[in-house]
């Protein structure tokens, strides 16, 4: 877990990605759009790394001047909620624009690949149909485009970064007196509305860039396109299978299983989206920021230098404190992760297996994809200071397996019924004592004790008309039998 959320830092380094390599922990080039020592990855054009407003300002000549003043007026300007989106956006699209660290440049997504792409979720779909009892959740297939995707998934980022944003910049205003507030209203705004934009600024960095590596909606073990459309990003898709050896076709085919089988969680297990956000939500409410150093650092801040402010930022202003909230709000989001894409990965292994030959190749090609994280991933865990990968997918996966040869199809995905039906944390420790532990049936309760007031409805009216009689004749002196 990072110290430091919306990019004021790269996560700490993990012990172990699984395949004996470690990240660098000095960031190697692996942080937002690669950029070495520059936690916003942002371009060195003119000022080079180290000058913060490169991605919105460009190299900052006299011809530009204009519209860095008017960018800077429409930054001191805002006034709306915690993040400034529409900068967001703005700085997401420019990222996309200037393509990947390989050269690729952004483009339309022409008829031949949209069909492709409708195709294969079309055929993904009746092979899931065999591997899972879940009916299929996606009314329709979508190719995008980066920018597509970018402008589809702005909805779910402002659910998962707004929380988190709102408990950072209301330790902003938060800093001085109450009885020196109303003094500093003005200077509070200004920082209200510049925190709004530097938070929209690092948010859109890692957007754009988290969009030239992603090849559908649901990559981050997370839903964030729209409920029902399963969408693929052809000309990412060609990146990662470039120098693989596997046909075009398949790579796509296998894709679109992933992403279809994620389609029909979501849509199909209703508790689950707001779970997963839910936990997000519960990490920012544990926030707690150190207000000694934040009261400290605007003492000493000029707020007619937005850089110094943007300096401070990348210094650690805020450190969030490992509190026990935190704690608990990871461990759930984890755990929910793990399983999520755990089940993925079997449910997609059983349907491709017997069907395409590079199955297993691709099935531990994802894996470790999803393990180790590319410099999207890092970005995006600075972002909101939770790194959103599973840590334990391949123990996920394995359970998963483990019941469907214990319980059948059906017997593991009724399990999704209810959360307190799922394996925890200490069950993928021990796997073996979740698939043969007796487990309660949900849905069989709740049909039981639907018939139950079936039942007990006529003979309760009865009840009633026969006491308001009695009441009525007088028979008891309005005493009825618990009187008696």
């Amino acid at each position: 877990m990072s110290d430091t959320p919306f990019g004021f830092g790269l996560p700490p380094e993990e012990p172990d990605n699984g395949d004996g390599k470690k990240k660098d922990p000095a960031g190697g080039g692996q942080g937002a759009g690669g950029q070495g020592g520059n936690p916003f990855g942002f371009p060195g054009a003119g000022g080079g790394g180290d000058n913060p407003f490169a991605a919105m300002f460009g190299s900052m000549n006299p011809n530009d001047l204009g519209a860095a003043f008017q960018q800077l007026g429409q930054m001191l300007s805002y006034e709306g909620g915690p993040v400034n989106w529409d900068m967001a956006k703005q700085i997401a699209r420019q990222t996309v624009a200037q393509g990947t660290a390989d050269g690729t440049k952004d483009e339309s997504v022409g008829p031949a690949e949209r069909a492709a792409v409708e195709e294969a979720v079309r055929l993904a779909d009746l092979w899931l149909d065999d591997a899972t009892s879940l009916p299929s959740g996606s009314t329709t297939a979508v190719a995008w485009s980066r920018a597509e995707w970018v402008e589809a998934t702005q909805p779910a980022w402002k659910e998962l970064v707004d929380p988190v944003a709102e408990r950072v910049g209301a330790a902003m205003g938060g800093v001085l007196p109450e009885e020196m507030q109303a003094m500093a209203g003005p200077l509070i705004g200004m920082m209200r509305s510049m925190g709004g934009a530097m938070f929209g600024q690092q948010i859109g960095q890692a957007v754009g860039t988290l969009a030239g590596e992603v090849v559908g909606s649901t990559d981050i073990g997370l839903p964030l396109g729209p409920a029902g459309k399963a969408a693929l990003l052809p000309l990412n898709i060609e990146a990662f299978g470039k120098d693989l050896g596997v046909p075009k076709d398949e790579i796509r085919l296998y894709l679109a299983l992933r992403e279809a089988a994620h389609q029909r969680l979501f849509a199909h297990v209703p508790w689950l989206r707001s779970h997963l956000f839910g936990a997000v939500e519960g990490y920012a409410r544990g926030i707690k920021v150190d207000t000694a150093k934040l009261e400290d650092a605007v003492g000493q801040l000029d707020v007619s230098n937005p850089e110094q402010l943007q300096e401070a930022l990348q210094q650690g202003m805020f450190q969030p404190e490992d509190t026990p909230e935190q704690k608990a709000a990871l461990a759930r989001l984890e755990t929910a992760l793990a399983l999520v894409e755990g089940w993925v990965d079997a449910v997609v292994h059983a349907a491709a297996k017997p069907r395409l030959t590079s199955a297993d190749a691709l099935r531990e090609m994802l894996r470790r994809r999803r393990a180790t994280g590319g410099p999207a991933e890092q970005t995006f865990a600075t972002l909101i200071g939770l790194e959103l990968r599973p840590r334990r997918l391949r123990d996920a996966s394995r359970l998963w397996a483990s019941l469907t040869d214990a319980r059948g199809v059906d017997g593991r995905d009724d399990l999704w019924e209810h959360p307190d039906m799922l394996p925890t944390a200490s069950d993928l420790d021990d796997p073996d004592g979740f698939v043969h532990r007796e487990h309660l049936d949900f849905s069989e309760l709740d049909k039981m004790l639907g018939e139950a007031a079936e039942q007990n409805g006529p003979s309760l009216k009865k009840d009633k008309g026969a006491e308001a009689d009695e009441k009525t004749d007088g028979s008891d002196d309005g005493k009825g039998d618990s009187d008696k």
